[in-house]
């Protein structure tokens, strides 16, 4: 049964379509890659689902209920969007802990967590701004993760990450697959895309060309 649907789903931005007609239905417990070109839509997508965006036309259905009529944001969700950017002068775990704070819906011991799934346990007292790429990005997914959400939106996930890093994540995405996460992954990679994926979903011109 599908947890999210998006029905007829069209965004226009500054007189273009930048996503147009999107049909979709998206279960929990699997992981849905997203492929195409720069600029097709992909993080649109991203957008469209976690509430980042208003539709033009359209509706996205989250648990039975619609997106910016019943709710502004899903409740539960982890969102990753294109490059992370966090508080130089504050350490990981101050990130993470200034981000639970908003929702106040875990503790001390979930950001540990986090941490230590993402591999930067060593480092979470170091500050950000001495972060390498490959750590912040793995900052990113730990933020993602640390609240269990039903839904988790990732774009470019594996970017500046080493093997070590691809590895750990192929192992969290796994995870939460079976924790029964809606997992939707944006990646310019075809190789890491289809082969962490359930589905792979084929974008062009803002618009889905195959779902397989």
């Amino acid at each position: 049964m599908s947890y999210i649907s998006i029905k007829n789903y069209s965004k226009k931005l500054r007189g273009k379509y930048v996503l147009q007609n999107i049909n979709l239905e998206l279960e929990k417990g699997k992981v849905y890659g997203v492929e195409g070109h720069n600029g097709c839509g992909k993080t649109m997508l991203l957008r469209a689902i976690s509430g980042l965006i208003t539709a033009t036309s359209g509706n996205v259905i989250i648990d039975g209920k619609e997106l910016k009529r019943d709710f502004d944001f899903p409740s539960s969700i982890g969102v990753l969007i294109e490059n992370p950017e966090f508080w130089k002068y504050k350490t990981g775990y101050e990130v993470l802990k200034l981000l639970a704070d908003i929702k106040g819906n875990i503790g001390e011991k979930e950001i540990l967590e986090a941490l230590d799934r993402v591999g930067l346990n060593d480092v979470k007292h170091v500050l950000v701004g001495k972060y390498s790429l490959g750590m912040k990005q793995r900052l990113g997914i730990a933020q993602a993760i640390m609240e269990r959400p039903e839904i988790i939106l990732l774009d470019e996930p594996t970017n500046a990450l080493d093997k070590a890093g691809v590895e750990l994540f192929q192992e969290i995405i796994q995870e939460e697959k079976k924790r029964n996460a809606c997992i939707v992954m944006v990646s310019h990679s075809g190789e890491i895309l289809h082969s962490f994926s359930d589905v792979i979903i084929t974008m062009e011109n803002g618009q889905i060309e195959e779902v397989k």
